[in-house]
């Protein structure tokens, strides 16, 4: 799922992924995105907004240095191995997991560039006059 772009000089389309979209956006209330932008990090958001694969993302992030076996992932769900293979996959195509197979066995990671970037993303807020922090009294 990527978007291509005029390269410099308008010659060589570039191809963008979701995820290096987030990276050259603007923070999300700095100025309006374009609909490509937004369509681009919705695939993110999107993706992550699934339970399964909001949960693996964390396993894998939390697993022994930060990198799980396809058969440790597999095995924290009550879901088929096909389908932990096709959220893996989601992830993984969208940038915000990387993968390295080792024999029979794939290991994956977290990308922690992605997560920061779409984290920088949301998380940058601008001064708005009357904008005020809640407080739980």
């Amino acid at each position: 799922m990527s978007k291509s772009i005029a390269g410099p000089g308008g010659r060589t389309p570039l191809k963008l992924t979701p995820l290096q979209a987030v990276a050259c956006c603007s923070p999300l209330l700095a100025e309006p995105m374009s609909t490509e932008q937004a369509e681009q990090v919705a695939a993110l958001l999107k993706a992550l907004s699934d339970p399964v694969r909001l949960r693996i993302v964390s396993l894998v992030a939390a697993h022994a240095d930060g990198e799980a076996c396809v058969c440790d992932i597999t095995e924290a769900f009550d879901l088929s191995q096909p389908t932990i293979s096709h959220h893996l996959k989601v992830l993984h195509e969208l940038g915000l997991l990387d993968r390295d197979k080792r024999g029979v066995w794939v290991h994956y990671r977290v990308n922690a560039d992605a997560l920061r970037s779409l984290g920088a993303w949301i998380g940058t807020l601008p001064d708005i006059e009357g904008a005020r922090p809640t407080v739980d009294a």
